[in-house]
């Protein structure tokens, strides 16, 4: 028994000096970040009909859908999201709302001298995306987790020391770069396409729209040779 039981202090001492040599290792910790700008390829739109009474609300959506498929958007890019009754207003009664999505590829203005109708409420901007974003993403944060690599070798080398294996890997969480909220057009600075405004001269193609960007932050921890 007693043989046994300096065996486990033996190896219990053993394992805590193990671990007071890890811990004094020598190492240098560093972050890096990198950027992109992403250009969007992808509208999604909010809009909104509205009728006196359901059989023109009825219409008013037939023409919506008519409008929309003139200019390219497909049935299975428009999605219902709610619908309105007001007993009690003298002027809209019934109103209806939807979402759609574009592509780089529609016209964007003709778009919107063909939805600039008195039936129609509201057409603001919801999102503005990439369709490979995540990708892009990818790309991003292994350029942030190079730049860290890049900056402990040239850090380490000014004091004759060279980069050894990486100890510890941290991606730095940044919420804003992973929520695409709603871009300005560049001329315009708005993210609410008003249907008055669809007349102006602006220029409403994705060319004119803000680039998506992308920023990653990695914190790393290396040995130090």
């Amino acid at each position: 028994m007693k043989l046994r039981h300096f065996l486990l202090i033996g190896l219990f001492i053993l394992g805590n000096f193990t671990n007071a040599q890890e811990i004094k290792k020598n190492a240098i910790e560093v972050t890096g970040a990198a950027e992109m700008e992403v250009e969007p390829d992808e509208i999604i739109f909010n809009i909104g009909i509205k009728a006196d009474n359901k059989n023109d609300l009825a219409d008013n959506e037939k023409k919506l859908f008519e409008a929309l498929k003139n200019d390219g958007v497909k049935n299975e890019d428009i999605k219902f999201k709610s619908m309105y009754q007001n007993l009690y207003s003298k002027t809209i009664k019934f109103t209806k709302s939807f979402q759609f999505k574009v592509n780089a590829k529609t016209n964007v203005s003709k778009l919107f001298e063909d939805l600039n109708q008195k039936w129609i409420t509201t057409l603001n901007i919801s999102e503005v995306k990439n369709t490979k974003i995540a990708d892009f993403r990818k790309t991003v944060k292994i350029n942030a987790l190079k730049a860290a690599r890049e900056k402990a070798d040239y850090l380490l080398e000014s004091i004759g020391k060279k980069t050894g294996n990486p100890i510890e890997i941290i991606e730095i969480e940044d919420y804003m770069s992973d929520t695409i909220v709603p871009m300005a057009y560049k001329s315009a600075k708005m993210s609410n396409v008003q249907l008055e405004s669809a007349d102006t001269g602006v220029d409403y193609s994705f060319d004119n729209i803000e680039s998506i960007k992308l920023k990653y932050s990695i914190k790393t921890k290396y040995e130090i040779l």
